[in-house]
């Protein structure tokens, strides 16, 4: 049975790393999730590039990672700001922008009421990674999540 696993980063560059590394372990990457606050600063066109397909991005909060996920996008999140994601949680925020990233992390499994402490890490410019794993794996994956610095690490 798959379980979800979340994570949250520091910075952007160790989400970055982890991701990578489960890619490298062969880990779907189509079951990896990246999401991370906008700064109010940041030029919103440059986040994310449309073409993601080639693996370039410029500029952007998610770097070169979003390259690797399928359906990245910035949405304008109440409460939180604008948000930057890609993997699946990018296509669960799209549906239900009204229920935020609470309705997205729900949607991937989380229940909502360990949902609070992702969002405010969100909120504190944390990364949050989410991705979906066969239970046989699951301490390889907290492994390299911790290896990269993952903090909050949760199993659902």
């Amino acid at each position: 049975m798959d379980k979800t696993i979340i994570a949250l980063f520091n910075s952007k560059d160790d989400a970055q790393e982890a991701a990578y590394e489960l890619r490298n372990q062969n880990f779907p990457i189509e079951d990896i999730s990246i999401a991370a606050k906008s700064n109010d600063n940041e030029d919103q066109q440059e986040l994310v590039n449309d073409d993601i397909s080639d693996g370039i991005t410029t500029g952007g909060v998610l770097g070169g990672i979003a390259g690797l996920l399928i359906g990245a996008g910035t949405f304008a999140i109440p409460g939180l700001g604008v948000l930057t994601a890609a993997g699946p949680l990018a296509g669960l925020l799209s549906g239900a922008v009204t229920g935020g990233i609470v309705g997205g992390l729900i949607d991937l499994g989380i229940p909502e009421n360990q949902t609070a402490q992702y969002e405010e890490g969100l909120k504190e410019g944390k990364v949050l990674l989410t991705t979906k794993v066969n239970e046989d794996n699951v301490n390889r994956v907290i492994d390299i999540l911790r290896q990269f610095g993952g903090d909050q690490i949760e199993l659902y």
